[in-house]
């Protein structure tokens, strides 16, 4: 027999839910409503989660109409207890007969090696799926992450917005339940001005051709798509190429049920000001897409999405471009005003500007990482004057009106102020570059300066607030610490810069306001930076025993992030080769029986005392391989010196094989544990292998 099956539809009506929120919306609701099927037991075979500006909605395909029938199994009173000497029953037997509803001659023992026991068993009958939905959806609702509810009306509910409609359909059967003070039904609402009147739903299935007819495109992804494509459709129609950040296409998203793309035009006289400027007034202010021609430069022309299928779009075209005007005539003239002043000129005023208050100023910061990053200036080939005077300019920006507007353009005004200054143009781009990587993803800076001074900035900003005893703890993190040291860290790494990280910070910390035992905290910061170094790792895919096996064998004053990442990778090609799964083994069992023969004096192989052919073949093997190693390891070429190492796996498993380590001759011992000291101090030098699975 066909088990019974149906679709399930619920809307939740709503005034116009926030942009930013409503994808999280849809997606918890559709995974609390899943959870909820799953705890029931009702199967289903897909679940969609739907939602539009004024509607959060979820689709469950082909569920079941009844939770299947559940064994159960009641235990009673031990039958000691229930039946007395005579076996006559006790209260405690009738007790537990009556309070499972059943004659006591029903009951079944239960009999083990722990004791016996009356037990009551049956069949428990799964309920209609409509008598559990109204609590599976309330609970639903009940969890959705919503930091702030509101009321409306004289309604005690409180919601993210007023809740005006509820449909809770099973095929083509209304589920009633109550939600926010409203009874569900079968009528959804269109949109507000092309469709204001209910929407009747005869069907669950019906829901989104019903509401598609009713100018509402409810499936996020349909609507996104369609955005996307027309949008890039009218870039193109306009002669150039439509600028679609995922941002802001999800928050378009977010804020139209029924899409209709529009371009307009605006005056070219504004594209003497930095296109940043104007994009982020388009981008931020209007939700426009701008629009670059073939070689990247902004064409004075926007792309908008509107929410009406209007019967005179030159109106409304006209409406967009009258409200840009005044947009991009504030950043005109924020540019204009800037430029009255040069950076140089704003230095003084950054003192006036608190960092941290235990920390200083935003002047007291900017001297001290002028100073860190003057002293590292040669490390990274750069000049220390250009260095010093890129890590004084690099907070002014921030005293400008366009950053003060735009405040996502800090640093990219102060390269464009820099260059108007008729600064060196090293200087202009290091104060664009000191903040990249500025996200997850982002590049590090393209030049050596600019890496300088987002390693000199972070490490300033780490030690500080470790010194004050903020550093992150749990989920809080509000000086973004863990995506400071993780910007340090990539712009070592990728640029091939060699900095030992407890001689950065130490060198930081003792730049730290006086009072501040900043110099303790650089074994903290060091330890701080390895768990980020690892998250990278983990990130990019990076086997954890890949990071065990370097981070084992450096004490923390040794950690350079450049020197990691070359002995990490070198580990990575080493675990390719044929011989690491058998080396990595060996070196295990090396690790193991020095550890059991204990700490011995150190001392050089006796060659008279290798006695087996075995062990003097390794000896051989070992010695040929001590100075083309060491040269390796002295060049960072710890993947070439793996690779001659792997040469030893022949010898190597022969020695295990023919020799017996703990011999009964205390010097024939002592000198075959040197010569496996010897092995593994070749291997440790670069790396602990014994780490790395013997599968490899």
């Amino acid at each position: 027999m066909t088990e019974d099956r149906a679709s399930l539809l619920f809307e939740l009506g709503t005034e116009e839910l926030p942009p930013g929120a409503l994808d999280r919306l849809s997606d918890a609701l559709a995974a609390a409503v899943t959870a909820g099927l799953d705890r029931a037991g009702i199967t289903y075979s897909g679940v969609s989660a739907l939602g539009a500006p004024r509607r959060l909605a979820v689709e469950v395909e082909a569920i079941a109409r009844r939770q299947p029938d559940r064994d159960f199994e009641r235990r009673g009173p031990a039958v000691a207890v229930a039946f007395d000497a005579e076996g006559n029953p006790t209260r405690a037997a009738e007790g537990f007969a009556r309070s499972c509803g059943v004659d006591l001659d029903v009951l079944e023992r239960l009999e083990n090696d722990d004791g016996a026991w009356l037990v009551h068993r049956g069949t428990e009958p799964g309920q209609p799926v409509e008598a559990l939905l109204p609590e599976i959806i309330e609970q639903a609702m009940a969890s959705l992450p919503i930091p702030k509810r509101m009321r409306w009306g004289d309604e005690t509910a409180e919601f993210v917005r007023p809740i005006h409609w509820v449909v809770l359909l099973l095929d083509e059967s209304v589920v009633p339940a109550t939600l926010f003070g409203v009874d569900s039904g079968r009528q959804s609402r269109g949109h507000r001005f092309h469709h204001p009147a209910p929407v009747s739903l005869d069907h669950a299935r019906d829901y989104r051709s019903a509401l598609r007819a009713a100018h509402v495109l409810v499936d996020r992804i349909e609507r996104r798509d369609r955005i996307h494509e027309a949008v890039r459709a009218e870039g193109e129609k306009i002669g150039g190429h439509a600028v679609i950040e995922a941002a802001l296409l999800d928050e378009v998203t977010a804020l139209v049920e029924w899409p209709v793309v529009l371009s307009g035009s605006f005056d070219e006289r504004f594209l003497r000001v930095p296109p940043e400027a104007l994009i982020s007034s388009m981008q931020g202010h209007q939700r426009y897409f701008p629009v670059r021609d073939a070689n990247g430069r902004l064409l004075p022309r926007f792309i908008t999405v509107a929410n009406i299928d209007s019967r005179d779009p030159a109106r409304v075209i006209a409406g967009n471009e009258r409200v840009i005007r005044p947009r991009l005539a504030d950043a005109a003239f924020f540019w204009d005003q800037d430029r009255a002043r040069t950076l140089a000129s704003r230095l003084p005023d950054l003192a006036n500007v608190v960092f941290q208050k235990e920390l200083g100023s935003l002047a007291d910061k900017t001297e001290r990482v002028a100073g860190l990053a003057a002293a590292y200036a040669d490390r990274f080939e750069t000049d220390s004057t250009d260095a010093a005077r890129a890590a004084r300019l690099a907070k002014t920006d921030l005293l400008t009106q366009m950053v003060d507007e735009f405040p996502e353009l800090q640093g990219v005004m102060g390269r464009y102020y820099a260059r108007e200054d008729m600064e060196r143009d090293a200087v202009a781009i290091a104060l664009d570059e000191v903040y990249r990587p500025r996200y997850a993803g982002d590049a590090v800076a393209a030049s050596p300066l600019g890496r300088l001074l987002a390693v000199a900035e972070r490490a300033d900003t780490l030690t500080g607030i470790f010194a004050i005893g903020k550093a992150p703890t749990g989920a809080k993190d509000p000086f973004a610490l863990r995506r400071a040291a993780v910007g340090l860290l990539r712009s070592l790494i990728e640029g091939g810069h060699a900095i030992n990280l407890a001689s950065l910070f130490r060198d930081a910390a003792e730049r730290q306001p006086d009072g501040l035992d900043a110099t303790a905290q650089v074994e903290s910061l060091v330890e701080f930076s390895l768990e980020r170094l690892r998250g990278l790792y983990q990130e990019a895919g990076y086997g954890m025993e890949l990071f065990e096996a370097v981070r084992s064998v450096l004490d923390l004053e040794d950690i350079e992030p450049l020197d990691f990442d070359r002995r990490l990778r070198a580990c990575q090609d080493f675990a390719r080769l044929p011989a690491a799964g058998s080396l990595a083994a060996a070196n295990k069992r090396i690790r193991n029986i020095l550890r059991k023969a204990g700490d011995e004096p150190a001392h050089d192989v006796d060659e008279g005392r290798l006695v087996v052919d075995a062990e003097r073949q390794l000896h051989q093997a070992v010695e040929a391989r001590v100075s083309p190693v060491q040269k390796l390891i002295e060049a960072g070429a710890y993947s070439e010196a793996l690779a001659q190492l792997a040469e030893l796996r022949e010898p190597v498993d022969r020695f295990f094989d023919e020799v017996m380590v703990m011999a009964d001759e205390p010097d024939l011992q002592a000198n075959r544990l040197a010569l496996l000291r010897r092995l593994q101090a070749l291997f440790l030098a670069i790396a602990d292998v014994s780490a790395l699975p013997e599968s490899a």
